[in-house]
C-alpha cells in the first residue's frame, strides 16, 4: 500500500501516520515508514462546494502525500491542525454589508463590512463577481488578489442588494 491509498479511515488506524507541528510551527507529516516530510500542507479539493471532503496533504515540493476522503474523519488533534492551517490558506472574509460604491462603472471602490471587519476593495471587472453553486452566493475577487465571499445575497440588507444588482 502505497501512502497516497490511505484513505481517512486508514489514517486514523495507522498509528505511525502521524501530523504535527515542529519548532519553527511548520506541519511535519511522519509516514508509516519513519519518514518525515516537512512544511506539509493541506489542500482542500471543492473548498466552495464540498469544504469537509477530499482533502491532499501537499509535500513542500509540490507532491501529494496523503489524501483524506473527509476532513471530519481525522483525530481530533490531526484535525486542528489541519483546520488551523487552512484558515491561514484561505483567508475569504465574508461580506455582511455594502457600504457604498465609487461607482456603477468598473473599475469601481467597494466600502464593505465583514465578518473581519471593515474593508475596501477595487472591483476592476465585473467578471471579477462569479456566481457559485445556485445563484444566491458570490465569489468577489478585488484588484489587491483578495478573495470575498457572499454566501446569500438575499441574506443581505436591501441597500446591499441594490447596490450589488447592478454589477450583476
Amino acid at each position: 500500500m502505497t501512502l497516497q491509498d490511505l484513505s481517512s479511515a486508514a489514517m486514523t488506524a495507522a498509528v505511525s501516520v502521524q501530523l504535527h507541528r515542529n519548532p519553527h510551527g511548520r506541519l511535519v507529516l511522519t509516514t508509516p515508514d519513519g519518514t518525515a516530510h516537512e512544511g506539509v500542507m493541506p489542500v482542500r479539493a471543492f473548498p466552495i462546494a464540498a469544504p469537509n471532503e477530499g482533502l491532499s496533504l501537499v509535500g513542500a515540493d509540490g507532491h501529494e502525500l496523503l489524501w483524506v476522503d473527509r476532513v471530519d474523519a481525522l483525530p481530533a488533534p490531526q484535525r486542528q491542525l489541519v483546520e488551523e492551517e487552512l484558515a491561514v490558506r484561505e483567508f475569504v472574509p465574508t461580506i455582511e454589508k455594502i457600504v457604498a460604491v465609487s461607482s456603477f462603472s468598473t473599475p469601481s471602490t467597494w466600502d464593505v463590512v465583514t465578518d473581519r471587519g471593515a474593508a475596501r476593495l477595487v472591483l476592476k471587472a465585473e467578471e471579477d463577481i462569479r456566481r457559485l453553486a445556485g445563484r444566491t452566493r458570490l465569489l468577489i475577487a478585488a484588484g489587491e488578489g483578495a478573495q470575498f465571499k457572499v454566501p446569500d445575497t438575499t441574506a443581505l440588507d436591501k441597500h446591499s442588494r441594490k447596490l450589488l444588482e447592478r454589477f450583476l
